[in-house]
């Protein structure tokens, strides 16, 4: 596509992925990382299309990182040769194929060429396909300036905890990513070759630049979903209009199987149906014969944890369509007519476990929270709070009721890593810690008669669980 803006031509079509497209110093070729045949090689295609050229044909992945800058060899990393491909070396391979030539680096995954092509700039290590942010420490990347002619390195990062990533060397400059600013986001910087000192060029305080590229008048790189070129001559970036040109197949209504994605489940209290999380939405299933009904339709949106009461009058789950997930209520045969009746806001909720009265629900949240609602009155009861439960603590979860809706059990983590009982009594609002912690207390259920709560625990030492009882009556 232009570099003003406009129409973007679509070159490769791979089954697989393409991906760190170069242009050539003449402009005439685009090298990338592609996956034609079941393995990321090394490709070049012209400019204006055509069939692409095999480089590299080794096992292991090849990720194009840049060209030669006289274009006759393009630059590529590689884990072929260091042992259980857990870190990256540089290569160089011709432009019209042919063997691989090893650089002399232990470790490599981006650089850049000087103009004469006898110095690189170097990132030996990368944090860039982590997804955590703001680190600060020692597997951050550093850039090192390399000399081809003795094999001497300069560290141009020292005293730098922040991350300094892709270098692009032009002129006398080395650009890069970091986010050692006061925004704490990755933007563009250059580091003066004979002055020695920094300079910040762009100042994104919400989102990171990621994955630049330099050509010999601009640096092209991408920002909050966004392309931008920053110009060399003005020092000023802007973000780039794009136009594809498409069908939109993907936006065409269609129909697609579900049964290859069901994840939550609840049955309804006459065992005659169950509802289904499956692709966002929520069915009822007949436990027999029966019609299978989308009870959610909603394609704008995600409904996540079914719950029908033990009544069978209401169906609860979560909904985004708010924007956030919110607890919603229907009637069977007016689930049409739902009605969201929390504004809790950001957030993710988990399970939903309905009282035997069907009058309140409890559940966690992602912040490990454990609130009860009550249908009657719309209140919200923050009842504990869990300390180190992640996404699978949350979503394994679980309450069990006694049968007079009084009290509830479950179980959490506390600061010496050991899970223990509580049991809340919903009347006089007091939650009870029946577990001293010194065992392992897990999977806590009311009887039948409510009156003891069943737990599993083990000792210590001890790997196999045994079943324990508490006697309800000793908080009464």
């Amino acid at each position: 596509m232009p570099k003003a803006g406009g129409s973007a031509e679509k070159l490769s079509s791979p089954a697989g992925v393409e991906s760190f497209p170069k242009f050539s110093p003449d402009g005439r070729t685009i090298a990338f990382s592609g996956n034609y045949d079941g393995n990321s090689d090394a490709y070049t295609i012209p400019v204006n299309g055509g069939v692409p050229l095999r480089l590299t044909s080794h096992g292991f992945p090849d990720r194009v990182v840049d060209w030669t800058p006289d274009g006759k060899r393009i630059l590529f990393a590689s884990g072929r040769e260091s042992g259980r491909n857990r870190f990256n070396q540089f290569y160089t391979v011709g432009a019209t194929g042919g063997p691989a030539e090893k650089l002399p680096f232990a470790y490599a995954e981006f650089g850049s060429y000087s103009p004469d092509g006898k110095q690189m700039a170097v990132t030996f290590i990368s944090q860039a396909f982590r997804n955590w942010k703001r680190y600060r420490g020692g597997m951050n990347a550093t850039i090192h300036l390399f000399n081809f002619t003795n094999n001497s390195s300069q560290n141009i990062s020292l005293n730098e905890m922040a991350a300094s990533e892709f270098p692009m060397w032009h002129g006398e400059y080395i650009y890069f990513l970091s986010d050692r600013g006061s925004e704490e986001r990755m933007n563009l910087w250059r580091y003066a070759v004979t002055g020695k000192k920094y300079e910040q060029l762009t100042n994104f305080k919400d989102y990171d630049i990621h994955f630049p590229s330099a050509g010999p008048d601009d640096i092209i790189f991408e920002q909050g979903g966004k392309l931008y070129l920053f110009s060399f001559a003005t020092q000023k970036s802007g973000a780039v209009p794009i136009n594809v040109v498409t069908d939109k197949a993907a936006l065409k209504p269609r129909s697609v199987t579900a049964d290859r994605y069901v994840q939550h489940a609840g049955i309804s209290p006459d065992g005659n149906r169950a509802l289904m999380e499956a692709r966002g939405d929520v069915f009822s299933l007949p436990a027999d014969n029966g019609y299978v009904k989308n009870i959610s339709r909603s394609t704008n949106a995600n409904e996540r944890y079914p719950a029908w009461s033990p009544d069978g009058n209401t169906i609860a789950y979560w909904s985004d369509r708010s924007g956030e997930y919110e607890l919603w209520l229907a009637q069977p045969g007016k689930e049409d007519a739902p009605k969201k009746v929390t504004s809790y806001g950001a957030g993710f909720r988990y399970k939903l476990y309905w009282s035997p009265n069907s009058k309140k629900i409890v559940f966690i949240d992602n912040a490990m929270k454990i609130k009860m609602y009550d249908i009657t009155n719309g209140s919200t009861t923050d009842i504990d709070q869990a300390l180190r439960f992640m996404h699978g603590g949350c979503e394994g979860f679980s309450v069990s009721w006694s049968p007079d809706s009084r009290w509830f059990t479950y179980s959490r983590d506390l600061n010496n890593y050991h899970n223990a009982v509580y049991i809340y009594d919903t009347r006089d609002k007091k939650n009870t810690q029946v577990t001293d912690g010194y065992y392992n207390c897990d999977n806590p259920v009311f009887d039948t008669e409510g009156k003891y709560v069943y737990f599993t625990t083990n000792f210590p030492t001890l790997a196999a669980p045994r079943i324990q009882r508490h006697p309800l009556n000793i908080l009464i």
